[in-house]
């Protein structure tokens, strides 16, 4: 049966969803059932249609739909086409058949594009409009004909016509994890700073990012996310590094001042020996008697411990200069008494 019979034999209230049935076998290879899913997947948010129930008619639920069962089929296909390979690759490959950027141009190659209906009032940022039709697009194919029809679409027309799933495989696109390895290969310090965040002329929200290698910016970039425009400056930033080798001097000096910085004590290592300053040594009583006031005097109560008690004695125990030679007529017993009693403070 020959597309023509096909649609003669289907009632159509217009001629433009007759045109549509045509644009829709033209991308996918086969004729819709429920036409009106594949409607809501080319239906933008900003058209801002509602159902009877006043909710969104728009392709957002579709997207999230298609997006889950676009990792599932390539993960999938990727599996069985490299043998052997660890998830880290596979992981890898799949993220860049399955990322924004392939999706638009896939959708742009396969005209999902001309068949998008939107506000006659958007921006010029449409870098992900196609790519979220996509994405619906494969989602309303799963409620109309199941996952075996996503996987065929997705193997006869996509991957075995306009993808070459080997270069993509081994093509690195990742331009933040490279900078990041090249950084840590080099035990340089990276940063991503947060420059702004706005919105521009369609209400879509945009950030502008910084690499900043070891305090010095290496590039900016901008996007409609986080990820963008962190891959953009990192992309700068690679691009600073191949192209000027001030910059790695800089870059390098920098790290070099870091690391000596790093390396000086920022303080004095506390001492752990415990002071014994609380024992009076002779010497420190010795001092102290020799800025002891004069004699009579009592000492300040704000004079140090020591002082006190060298004012209080004035002389050191074992001290026996003050005893006088003796006359040759005294006795024993009297020598021997006037010792003990200049020894003993006794008059």
């Amino acid at each position: 049966m020959t597309i023509n019979n096909f649609i003669d034999r289907i009632k159509l209230p217009f001629r433009k969803e007759k045109e549509l049935y045509y644009s829709l076998y033209a991308i996918l290879g086969f004729y819709p059932r429920d036409i009106s899913v594949y409607k809501q997947a080319l239906m933008h948010r900003s058209v801002s249609k509602r159902n009877a129930k006043g909710r969104p008619v728009n392709n957002e639920r579709l997207e999230f739909l298609g997006d889950a069962i676009l990792d599932a089929i390539v993960g999938d296909i990727v599996f069985r086409h490299f043998e052997g390979k660890r998830e880290g690759f596979l992981t890898s490959t799949r993220s860049k058949i399955v990322q924004r950027e392939t999706l638009n141009r896939l959708a742009h190659e396969i005209g999902v594009g001309k068949l998008i209906k939107s506000s006659g009032h958007m921006s010029s940022h449409n870098s992900y409009m196609e790519g979220n039709a996509f994405e619906a697009l494969v989602g309303a194919i799963y409620l109309d004909r199941g996952y075996a029809a996503c996987m065929r679409f997705m193997q006869r027309r996509i991957l075995s016509q306009l993808i070459n799933i080997d270069k993509v495989a081994y093509k690195e696109v990742n331009f933040k994890s490279k900078l990041i390895e090249w950084c840590q290969k080099n035990k340089v310090k990276l940063d991503f700073q947060l420059v702004e965040q706005k919105r521009d002329d369609g209400n879509s929200p945009m950030f502008f990012y910084k690499a900043m290698i070891e305090g010095l910016e290496g590039g900016q970039g901008q996007g409609y996310s986080k990820k963008e425009s962190q891959q953009a400056a990192s992309k700068a930033a690679l691009q600073s590094l191949r192209r000027k080798p001030q910059f790695i001097d800089a870059v390098f000096a920098a790290k070099t001042e870091r690391t000596k910085m790093e390396e000086m004590p920022v303080e004095t290592v506390p001492d752990v020996e415990a002071k014994d300053d609380f024992i009076i040594v002779s010497s420190d009583i010795e001092q102290a008697a020799a800025a002891a006031p004069a004699e009579g005097r009592q000492p300040e109560a704000s004079e140090p411990a020591a002082v006190k008690t060298a004012c209080e004695e004035e002389k050191d125990e074992f001290d026996l200069s003050d005893i006088k030679t003796t006359p040759e007529k005294m006795s024993k017993e009297d020598i021997i008494a006037a010792a003990e009693a200049a020894a003993f403070g006794e008059k």
